[in-house]
């Protein structure tokens, strides 16, 4: 077996076979194999594609590539979710610690962001002390002791994945969808889940802009999921306006702190509500929580009990972090400087550009365009109104929070182009477009 018939194989639109992408996977990450040859192999399944049997070969032996997380002394089902990022997306923080509250333990590893979708560590350090990289034994005494862990992603997780995303995102190879379901599913598979609910975006917002693009993503990823033996579900969601009000990573914190009590925003419960809801079917395993009505129902009640916020609480000690800053807002980090954006006509919103609002938060500093760059945890945007509403003349529309003064300039350029008014009314946006399970694909 060499690596010039691999490629000529895949060149010529033939499937791989298990014991072929074993080896590709097994030598290149071992570096036994250049990059140039991987390079042409990626860019032959980027034109041919891959069949399901392929995607799931190679999704698992990139998982295999490193270490298989254990989880079965922490709990005998863990359950985990995956968002593809979104703007203003701070679902994590409301969900697990609401599943927890339940009594299913969670024990998760989350990403950091790149681009103008911020990630869940990101949001977490603006928290003073939070302590995000934690050794395998802290990461489980957490997790048995308090119910809930959320620390970064082990460097020994499908290290496969990580070395051949760095050479797909220069060579023109990350838009192929067998390989970003391969890579998603490779660090769930490897995090030791039983059961996964993902939260696949579609929109201007989001990696995938049609619902078609969603869909047949999420669809890869639920064959994958299935055919590894995990339960899986996935939620089609909108993104093309922000997700909440709050975008930028204390002020995401503090929103999902007030969600957490019963008080966030509608758009932003709903949607938790509609994840926990699903991640608590999959652990029921038909025994419990088996009508999603009343599963929704009884999410809501824990909501806004408060039981969910007890559990943030619990993780934030846990982690080290300064607990006074979710007990009071105010001590989240704060901007120097605010500046309301008005509208300046009167009308009904037809559009609020998520990405062009997540570019103005980059611009703050409040995300990365580089994976060495600081963030910012104090600045971002406050976006108070969503498609469908009416608006008039000096009704604020957002709230920028810089510390720059360039910086602020510049987001202000670009939120200039972020809203879009109609004189007719203008239907509601919805947050979800459908459910793909297992038997669907």
């Amino acid at each position: 077996m060499n690596m010039v018939e691999l490629i000529e194989k895949k060149r010529d639109d033939h499937a791989l076979s298990r014991s072929e992408i074993q080896y590709f996977v097994g030598r290149y990450t071992a570096g036994e194999i250049p990059d140039y040859q991987a390079s042409a192999l990626l860019m032959a399944i980027f034109f041919r594609g891959m069949d399901r049997a392929e995607t799931v070969h190679l999704t698992m032996a990139m998982a295999e590539s490193g270490d298989m997380l254990d989880l079965s002394d922490i709990t005998d089902y863990a359950i985990d979710k995956h968002s593809s990022g979104g703007v203003g997306d701070k679902t994590t923080l409301i969900v697990l610690p609401l599943v927890a509250s339940f009594g299913v333990p969670i024990a998760k590893m989350s990403g950091r962001g790149l681009g103008f979708g911020g990630g869940t560590l990101d949001k977490l350090e603006a928290i003073t002390g939070y302590a995000v990289n934690l050794s395998e034994e802290e990461f489980r005494r957490i997790a048995r002791e308090t119910g809930i862990v959320l620390s970064g992603q082990s460097k020994s997780l499908a290290p496969a994945d990580g070395k051949l995303y760095v050479l797909r995102d220069v060579t023109g190879t990350v838009a192929s969808l067998p390989l970003i379901a391969s890579s998603i599913m490779s660090k769930k598979l490897a995090a030791g889940t039983n059961g996964i609910v993902l939260d696949v975006k579609t929109g201007c917002g989001a990696f995938m802009k049609t619902l078609a693009e969603a869909r047949a993503l999420a669809t890869a990823m639920v064959q994958i999921g299935f055919d590894a033996g995990r339960d899986m579900v996935a939620l089609l969601s909108d993104m093309n306006q922000p997700l909440g009000v709050a975008v930028g990573n204390a002020l995401e914190v503090a929103e999902a702190v007030e969600t957490l009590r019963g008080q966030g925003p509608a758009d932003i419960h709903s949607h938790c509500v509609e994840v926990a809801a699903h991640m608590l079917r999959l652990a029921g395993r038909g025994e419990r929580w088996t009508n999603l009505g009343e599963t929704r129902a009884d999410v809501e009640r824990a909501l806004r009990s408060g039981a969910a916020y007890e559990f943030f609480h619990r993780m934030i000690a846990a982690h080290g972090g300064d607990v006074r800053q979710i007990e009071d807002l105010n001590r989240l980090p704060q901007a120097r400087l605010r500046h309301d954006l008005l509208a300046r006509e009167s009308g009904n919103i037809a559009a609020i550009y998520a990405d062009t609002v997540g570019w103005a938060t980059l611009a703050l500093g409040a995300g990365r365009a580089t994976k060495e760059q600081a963030i910012d945890h104090a600045v971002g945007i406050q976006v108070y109104k969503s498609v469908g509403d009416s608006v008039d003349i000096g009704d604020c529309l957002m709230t920028i929070h810089a510390n720059d003064e360039k910086q602020l300039e510049a987001a202000l350029e670009l939120l200039a182009r972020s809203v879009e008014l109609s004189a007719e009314p203008v239907d509601p946006l919805p947050l979800f477009y459908g459910v793909i399970e297992a038997e669907d694909t």
